[in-house]
C-alpha cells in the first residue's frame, strides 16, 4: 500500500556532483531525494557518460560503481540508443513524443510503501515509467554518521515501449 509520494522539481539539471550538493535535494536527508537525484544526473549521460557516472558515485556514497554496473548500465543504454529510458522517469514525457520531459523537469511521484522502512537502515522507493505498467524499485541504504540516504541498487533500466519515432509498427 502506498503511503506516500514526493516529486523533485528542477529548474536546470545538475551538471556536476556541486550542483548536486547544492541542490535542495542535496542533503540526501529523504531517500526520496537520492532516489530523483539519480535520474536527474542519470541525464547528463547522452552528453557525458564519466560525468553522470561522477555524479551517480557521489550519489552511492562510500561504495562507488563497479565495472560490472557500469558495464550493465552501458548495456541497458544501449550505449545511449536508449537514453529515452531515463527520460521516462520524468513528468510529460510519453512514447508518444519520443520521451521529451516538460520543462522544469519534475520527476515521476517516486512513492513510498508500508514496507519502505521494513529493515532497520535500509529504504526501498518505488518509480513508474512513462513507458512502462509497474513500477520499478530503488533501494538506498542510511549512513547512520551523517543521516544521508546513499544509492544501493537501482532498477529503472529494463526495456520499456519505445518511442513512437523508433517504433516500426506505428
Amino acid at each position: 500500500m502506498v503511503t506516500g509520494t514526493m516529486s523533485l522539481k528542477f529548474d536546470t539539471l545538475p551538471q556536476s556532483v556541486d550542483d548536486i550538493k547544492a541542490s535542495a535535494y542535496g542533503s540526501l536527508s529523504e531517500p526520496e531525494y537520492t532516489a530523483g537525484l539519480f535520474v536527474a544526473a542519470m541525464m547528463m549521460y547522452e552528453k557525458d557518460k564519466d560525468l553522470a557516472f561522477e555524479m551517480v558515485n557521489f550519489l552511492k556514497g562510500p561504495e562507488p560503481l563497479n565495472n560490472f554496473k557500469i558495464s550493465f548500465i552501458n548495456d541497458r543504454l544501449e550505449k545511449g540508443a536508449k537514453f529515452y529510458k531515463i527520460r521516462s522517469y520524468f513528468e510529460g514525457s510519453s512514447p508518444d513524443n519520443d520521451y521529451t520531459p516538460e520543462m522544469p523537469y519534475t520527476t515521476v511521484p517516486i512513492i513510498r510503501r508500508e514496507d519502505t522502512f521494513e529493515n532497520e537502515g535500509w529504504a526501498r522507493v518505488f518509480m513508474k515509467s512513462t513507458g512502462a505498467d509497474t513500477e520499478r524499485e530503488v533501494r538506498l541504504r542510511l549512513k547512520k554518521s551523517t543521516g544521508q540516504w546513499f544509492l544501493n541498487e537501482e532498477y529503472l533500466l529494463p526495456d520499456i515501449r519505445v518511442p513512437k519515432s523508433a517504433d516500426p509498427w506505428t
